[in-house]
């Protein structure tokens, strides 16, 4: 019998806080969790614990963990690994139970280190302690109604306004991966709100988080970078049942021998080749990609399309050659490019030059305007709306057109649209910025490349197919190898 899932409220949106090894230097550890943890907004009950003590970023500390009154709900620890242990004694002590361990020198550090993570496991047994980490870069959840980050990453991901539901999550075997993500989605805008670094995962594993956050309705779609599974079994259930509501995409880490070597030092990964990660990301009814590139795709596609969209495409296009690589991609992506309704190429063929092409994909011309764009656009919601799942638009700007104008024209019909629409811009574009944010907030994702934009839509177009299967319990049993700890 599967073991009950945790709670982990405490580790995402505790009511209170000791942060053991607190500090007001920034390049410490401790300090750099307080700054973070302010600069979250974080609104609950701060503990700094300290030595020294006195006040630390504005908050009186406290010189042990016995001066913590009352308990708090997590407790988590930058100190020296060899103290570790000691104070996760004294935790348990003032009846803290939840501890989040930021510091390796664990499982991955040696015959020492292997000692010191036996003794961790014993002592967290003996006294009901439930831990994060160790070895990890921390947990971020930007809830609004609960700001919270226990971390020294560098920054914090955009997040999300109050009472949306396409928040992203990205649950991460690499600490430097997570990093990486927050970067991103700061400078794309992706509305990405919470992070986990799950570090040796002594008792909370990808699974555990992804279980935790697939519940919380903020969430929208997780994201997941996995090198190793402890209990695929319990992995696959968790996601099966995640999938179900929303999706899940994973980057699977080793998944070439030289690869496989690096995440078996990595996190003790047991190599598994293309063909097994395919069939178990099946089986589980994950989103697989095969790139940081396209895992960030997927967060842009799903971050605006939680529960995906269906795989028949329309390209609209005012260039040839991208609509040509539009449609290649497309159809390698197993989207369906349908033909035109009769009703829609009648009008289109009646009104657009003799020149343009009235086919899937249509082609404007480069010298269209927002008379054209407007009428193809129009044509489509009008006459195809039930032919089409999405609509793939294609501007390219020329030195004789002025943008604009096109710009505020299918910004004012997409607010409108029946059919979801997403936007790709290229060439030499002076006032990109605001045109891409004209349509952003008219609901379009917008890419700077064709080939990118047909594989969001590629991605979108297969989580619906898995999320059918996943309700329906028809995805099928594979086996995946373990990882066998050292």
């Amino acid at each position: 019998m599967p073991a009950p899932a945790r709670d982990l409220t405490p580790f995402f949106a505790p009511d209170s806080i000791a942060i053991v090894g607190a500090g007001e230097r920034a390049t410490s550890s401790g300090g750099a969790v307080m700054q973070m943890l302010r600069q979250a907004g974080y609104g609950g009950r701060v503990v700094p614990v300290n030595p020294k003590g006195g006040t630390i970023f504005g908050y009186e500390s406290v010189t042990s963990i016995a001066g913590i009154e009352p308990a708090v709900d997590l407790a988590v620890i930058v100190i020296r690994p060899d103290a570790i242990l000691e104070v996760v004694g004294q935790a348990a002590d003032r009846g803290i139970r939840n501890l989040l361990i930021l510091p390796g020198g664990f499982a991955e550090a040696g015959p020492a280190g292997m000692a010191r993570n036996e003794a961790l496991l014993k002592l967290a047994a003996e006294r009901g302690l439930t831990i994060a980490g160790p070895n990890c870069a921390g947990i971020v959840h930007l809830d609004p109604a609960r700001r919270f980050a226990a971390t020294f990453l560098r920054d914090l991901p955009p997040g999300t306004a109050p009472g949306a539901t396409n928040g992203l999550a990205f649950i991460s075997q690499s600490g430097a991966l997570a990093e990486e993500f927050i970067d991103k989605a700061n400078a794309r805008e992706l509305p990405l709100t919470s992070v986990v670094s799950v570090g040796n995962a002594v008792h909370l594993g990808v699974e555990d988080y992804l279980g935790w956050l697939g519940e919380r309705p903020e969430i929208g779609a997780a994201l997941l970078y996995v090198e190793s599974i402890d209990d695929h079994e319990r992995f696959r259930e968790v996601a099966r049942k995640v999938v179900a509501r929303k999706p899940v995409i994973a980057l699977f880490g080793g998944r070439t021998e030289i690869g496989g070597r690096a995440a078996n030092a990595h996190t003790g990964a047991i190599a598994n080749g293309d063909a097994a990660i395919d069939a178990f990301c099946t089986s589980c009814g994950i989103v697989r990609v095969k790139s940081l590139r396209r895992l960030l795709v997927a967060a842009r596609a799903f971050g605006r399309f939680p529960q995906g969209l269906g795989p028949r495409a329309l390209i609209l296009s005012n260039s040839g050659g991208p609509g040509v690589l539009c449609a290649d991609q497309a159809a390698l992506e197993g989207l369906d490019l349908a033909a035109l309704p009769n009703a829609m190429a009648d009008v289109l063929r009646q009104q657009l030059p003799a020149e343009a092409s009235v086919a899937n994909p249509i082609d404007l011309l480069a010298d269209a305007r927002e008379d054209r764009f407007g009428l193809a656009f129009e044509a489509a919601m009008t006459h195809a709306a039930q032919t089409y799942d999405m609509v793939l638009m294609i501007h390219v700007v020329p030195f004789m057109v002025d943008a604009q104008p096109v710009i505020a024209r299918l910004a004012e019909l997409a607010t409108k649209a029946p059919v979801p629409v997403m936007h790709s811009m290229m060439g030499t574009l002076p006032g990109r910025a605001e045109w891409f944010a004209t349509m952003e907030r008219a609901g379009v994702p917008m890419f700077n490349d064709v080939e990118e934009m047909a594989e969001a839509a590629g991605l979108l177009a297969r989580y619906p197919i898995l999320r059918t299967a996943a309700k329906s319990e028809r995805l099928p049993p594979v086996t995946f190898k373990d990882r066998k700890t050292p």
